[in-house]
């Protein structure tokens, strides 16, 4: 069964505005939104019947309570009146599925004012990410080759028909092939990961349209439910999508903030393999930049279509990783400095910096605004902080990564 002709008319006269996008409607009343998925086949998605778009709107409710339960309410009906037309639940034929949300100020999704992402709330945004990573279902069959695999050749099959519109084919064959030798070089540690619980059940759009702010908080919302191979994915993949878009809106200073917030919030919850998956980093910001370069083209947007795919180009143009040291008495201003020193040196977004407060806290199991005891202080205390730092700068230069050291 296709979708009612007349639903969409009827829901329009009810609502002050209507948002179309290639799959969906969201029509707009006063505090309320209703979404139905356009009757659509495109391959990656399908909801050409009743029962495929129920299936996906189910979906599409259960994951985006996780992130954000206040703004999806439930799955309703909509069904034929009695006294003809249509209405929101009752009792007749059912005709078509809306997933009813509350209405959130288009003017709070960060798409609107990137350069709002200040420090702090880019501090709330990774360890947010970060957070919601941790807690995520592990998909052992997901993410490693063959997730990024698919997604890569998916995008290259829709991208170079758009290639008019991206400069020639030439161009975006050699934007392709160079990605598709990024990807090679990185198939073994992609899988590695996979096997160590980084493939896990994600947002898999994470970038700034879909992320509002609301009393100072970040809410995610419209992530991925209806393909598994877009959703069940490297955690840092899921975050690279959102570094990508930062950095593209000239950013750079908060992505590289979110990164490092993210990586120190991370290494409380995932395997201590996290450090050396910044190896693939480029490839993962490319593959966004790519995804978005194509779906832009699409929509005949040609100037952001070639700023994306101009963007996958430099993520893969690789610089030296360099070695930084900031020292200095406890409110001296290192850190500030360090955090205003990381956006310049090596790949996009920047250094990763290494806090020895950071790192002494998680060795004592302490949030990072906790006060730790006079012990966590004393000189041992010291030798395991300073071990852990080198070590762990010596594996994110291993990567490719530049690092700064933040410490007394």
């Amino acid at each position: 069964m296709t979708a009612e002709p007349a639903v969409g008319p009827w829901l329009a006269a009810r609502s002050q505005r209507v948002i179309e996008t290639s799959c969906a409607r969201v029509y707009l009343a006063a505090d309320t939104a209703w979404k139905i998925k356009r009757a659509v086949n495109l391959g990656f998605l399908d909801f050409s019947t009743l029962e495929k778009r129920h299936w996906a709107l189910q979906r599409e409710l259960a994951f985006n309570q996780r992130a954000a339960p206040d703004i999806y309410r439930a799955l309703v009906p909509i069904s034929r009146a009695a006294a003809g037309g249509f209405e929101i639940g009752g009792d007749g034929e059912i005709v078509e599925w809306a997933l009813e949300m509350r209405r959130f100020s288009e003017a709070d999704v960060l798409a609107h004012h990137p350069a709002s992402v200040d420090g702090p709330l880019a501090e709330r945004l990774g360890r947010a990410i970060a957070t919601a990573h941790i807690a995520a279902r592990v998909t052992p069959n997901g993410a490693g080759v063959a997730a990024l695999g698919y997604t890569l050749a998916t995008n290259a099959e829709h991208l170079r028909p758009l290639a008019p519109r991206l400069g020639g084919a030439a161009e975006v064959e050699s934007v392709l092939s160079t990605i598709d030798a990024a990807f090679a070089r990185q198939a073994p540690l992609l899988e590695a990961r996979r096997r160590e619980g980084f493939a896990r059940h994600c947002h898999g759009d994470l970038h700034l349209a879909n992320i509002l702010v609301e009393a100072g908080q970040p809410k995610f919302f419209d992530c991925i439910e209806f393909n598994d191979a877009l959703s069940e994915i490297d955690v840092l993949y899921d975050l690279a999508f959102l570094l990508m878009d930062l950095d593209l809106r000239g950013c750079r200073p908060a992505a590289n903030r979110v990164l490092n917030a993210w990586l120190d919030e991370a290494a409380r919850g995932l395997p201590a393999s996290l450090w050396a998956g910044v190896a693939a980093l480029p490839l993962m910001c490319a593959a966004r930049a790519c995804v978005r370069a194509h779906v832009t083209a699409g929509a005949g947007d040609r100037r952001s279509s070639k700023a994306y795919l101009a963007a996958a180009r430099a993520h893969l143009a690789a610089r030296p990783p360099r070695l930084a040291a900031v020292g200095g008495l406890s409110g001296s201003g290192k850190t500030s400095f360090a955090r205003r020193l990381a956006p310049m040196l090596g790949d996009a977004p920047g250094a990763i910096i290494l806090r020895s407060d950071e790192i002494r806290k998680r060795q004592w199991g302490a949030g990072p605004l906790d006060r730790l005891s006079p012990q966590a202080y004393d000189p041992d205390a010291d030798a395991r902080v300073y071990e852990e730092m080198f070590a762990l700068a010596a594996t994110l230069l291993g990567a490719g990564r530049s690092v700064v050291l933040d410490a007394v």
